[in-house]
């Protein structure tokens, strides 16, 4: 994501992982080792925080979003991504180390609880929304839950992820994810596996100006 944002301003990446730091590096990117919740950067730092995938991994979700408002400056946004919904909640979200899914009001509540506004929020993977209902009813009904281990270290964490996707599955995907992303240009989704969200910080008007 450092390259494709790389394309508007100068980024600055961060990670609690030394392997994919490596791979920024390589690639002639910038990047640091540090947690969410910790973030090593002077108040108001960025005009944009990005946290995708990033909060539900926190046990302090509140931690991560306060540091996000402190390092971004007034008027600047934070743009973050979020697994959607409660019940959907499987061996894949264990696997992955998650510490919680989100409702789309919760969410509202705990940026608003540290100072953000939300801006726009929308649903993604709509059009595969209906495969991972359907795949979830039926380890439910069934009672096979897929024996996932999970991942002991961040290292073995980030090795599962790079895992390359069959050509013909990636290809298929590619697409739906250019179609839902000319979609939403011109509307919000009505649900999806993960939430997409904005939401800014606003600035602290003086009512002495103009006097």
């Amino acid at each position: 994501m450092i390259y494709h944002l790389g394309r508007y301003r100068r980024v600055l990446g961060t990670d609690n992982n030394p392997k994919p730091l490596r791979v920024a590096h390589q690639r002639g990117h910038e990047a640091r080792l540090a947690p969410a919740e910790e973030m090593p950067f002077p108040d108001q730092s960025f005009d944009l925080v990005a946290a995708w995938d990033v909060i539900e991994h926190c046990e302090d979700d509140l931690l991560a979003l306060r540091q996000s408002y402190r390092v971004c400056s007034p008027g600047g946004f934070l743009a973050l991504t979020v697994p959607a919904f409660g019940w959907p909640w499987s061996a894949n979200d264990e696997s992955n180390k998650h510490h919680h899914r989100y409702a789309k009001s919760e969410l509202h509540e705990k940026l608003k609880s540290v100072g953000f506004t939300p801006w726009r929020t929308t649903y993604n993977n709509f059009f595969i929304f209906p495969l991972a209902f359907l795949r979830i009813l039926w380890e439910r009904l069934s009672g096979r839950k897929p024996q996932l281990k999970a991942p002991d270290t961040d290292e073995e964490a980030y090795q599962v992820e790079m895992e390359p996707a069959l050509p013909l599955l990636n290809t298929v995907l590619t697409g739906v994810g250019w179609l839902e992303a000319a979609l939403l240009r011109f509307l919000t989704l009505p649900f999806g596996t993960p939430i997409i969200c904005t939401a800014q910080k606003v600035k602290v008007v003086d009512s002495s100006m103009g006097r």
